[in-house]
């Protein structure tokens, strides 16, 4: 572990229990001396120190995590360069505050999305609007639902549990052919909820006078399972969705839309439970497809569920999860770690997870390592949906599955890879806007802050708009 010098965060977290510096070294047993050193940054916070703090005051140590810092880091950078791309901040200066006051750099980012919803609204709005109501100033509601997730490092351990207790309950094992049978039962004996299959779509709709949900018999057992399990979270767990959703500072769209990520949280760990499942990636060595298998579920399924496998005391490995269309649209984006791609302006193109899109029904895999020397394992692999018939276009989506370098060896796709030499890795950016690489064939723009440089005899003279 590196030298970590936390004193602001320290001071916060003895603030935040109403200590004073005394107190705080009696809990630890160490002198007073050595917190004010320590809250000072005249010391850095070590393992051992680290160790007190969870044993004498019950600190997650998520609190002090690298993780977090460099994530945190990632988002301030990319405003950074948005915000002003001339000259900019010194790397330290942002790492100081990022490690220093997270707080505040947290403000800084809330601030930042206020002033760019401000400028794109103004930019859009017709004179003949000028008149009207003022549109909400902010992110919009998909962005603050995101950030949530995005905050709670995509585990909400009240549903989780919740979710894993009813799964025990019922007595339900591996695989949905088991489960949805007995979802349906649960639901019409606990809550006198009848079932109706229906053409077509929706998948799902409940009709609470009647006590009557209508789910397409289109679906499959996976599909039926997990639309049953949603159908129950907001039936059994609303309170625990209340709570959360009150948790946050949440626009009325916003607080709607996460009621709904939390209800398909809800169903996800009713369907793959907590603990038999993280067994089974473990004994599995993360095998999406043999997991898909053994549980009846899509590998989508499987990818988004261990991207939440975070319980403070039976952790999973930290994996970032991520769903893209054709045109590079990004519809989910979960993180239990610190990877980090650019929000506005696009994706890297050497990205592996666009070449599923080539290889349908084929998994993928590639080392990819970041600007700042960070390396990754990523899997990617092309799920298409079945269409609702003739001439109806199948939704298609490539998923994408990663975790940091240091965790590949626990899966089984790094068998055969080099993950000793760095020179393996695929060079990949934040996306062209963010990225400082020189001499990419796969440049569409240059770097915010930086000129472009058109040069007639590079390339045909097709400067980089162009290529």
């Amino acid at each position: 572990m590196r030298k970590t010098f936390l004193g602001v965060k320290l001071k916060t977290l003895r603030e935040q229990r109403g200590l004073t510096q005394a107190a705080l070294a009696q809990a630890l047993q160490l002198s007073p001396s050595y917190v004010n050193q320590l809250e000072n940054n005249e010391r850095p916070l070590s393992v051992a120190v680290l160790l007190r703090l969870q044993s004498a005051l019950g600190v997650d140590l998520q609190f002090f995590s690298e993780d977090d810092e460099a994530r945190l880091f990632a988002q301030l950078h990319e405003v950074v360069a948005e915000a002003a791309p001339s000259g900019g901040v010194p790397e330290a200066e942002l790492r100081t505050v990022v490690q220093q006051m997270p707080a505040m750099a947290q403000l800084l980012l809330r601030l930042h999305g206020r002033a760019r919803a401000a400028e794109q609204r103004l930019a859009t709005l017709a004179p003949g609007d000028r008149d009207g109501p003022p549109s909400p100033i902010g992110p919009g509601p998909h962005e603050e639902v995101r950030d949530f997730f995005y905050a709670h490092h995509n585990h909400m351990d009240g549903l989780d549990r919740a979710a894993e207790a009813l799964s025990a309950q019922l007595q339900v094992g591996d695989g949905a052919q088991d489960l949805a049978p007995r979802l349906q039962a649960h639901l019409l004996q606990a809550h006198g909820v009848q079932l109706r299959g229906v053409a077509g779509t929706p998948l799902r709709r409940f009709e609470p006078a009647q006590r009557l949900l209508l789910l397409s018999d289109a679906l499959n057992p996976g599909q039926r399972a997990f639309q049953l399990a949603t159908q129950l979270a907001y039936l059994e767990a609303g309170a625990e969705m209340d709570r959360l959703v009150a948790s946050a500072s949440f626009s009325a769209e916003a607080a709607a839309l996460a009621r709904i990520g939390l209800a398909s949280y809800f169903a996800g760990a009713l369907v793959l439970p907590y603990g038999r499942f993280l067994a089974a990636a473990r004994e599995l060595r993360h095998d999406i497809e043999r997991l898909a298998r053994r549980f009846g579920v899509s590998l989508e399924t499987v990818c988004h569920r261990l991207s939440t496998l975070q319980r403070r005391e039976a952790r999973g490995l930290p994996f970032f999860f991520v769903r893209v269309d054709r045109a590079g649209n990004i519809s989910k984006r979960q993180s239990a770690t610190d990877f980090h791609f650019s929000r506005s302006g696009g994706t890297c193109p050497l990205w592996t997870v666009y070449e599923a899109f080539a290889q349908p029904g084929r998994v993928l895999r590639q080392l990819a390592r970041m600007p700042d020397g960070r390396r990754y394992l990523w899997i990617a692999h092309c799920e298409r949906r079945p269409g609702g018939g003739y001439g109806e276009a199948a939704p298609e989506f490539a998923i994408g599955l990663g975790c940091d370098l240091r965790h590949a060896a626990q899966l089984v796709y790094a068998q055969g890879l080099d993950l000793g030499d760095p020179d393996s890795a695929t060079p990949i950016g934040p996306g062209c806007k963010l990225c400082e690489r020189q001499g990419c064939a796969q440049r569409a723009f240059p770097a915010l802050g930086r000129r472009l440089h058109i040069d007639e005899n590079e390339r045909g003279g097709e400067p980089y708009a162009a290529r």
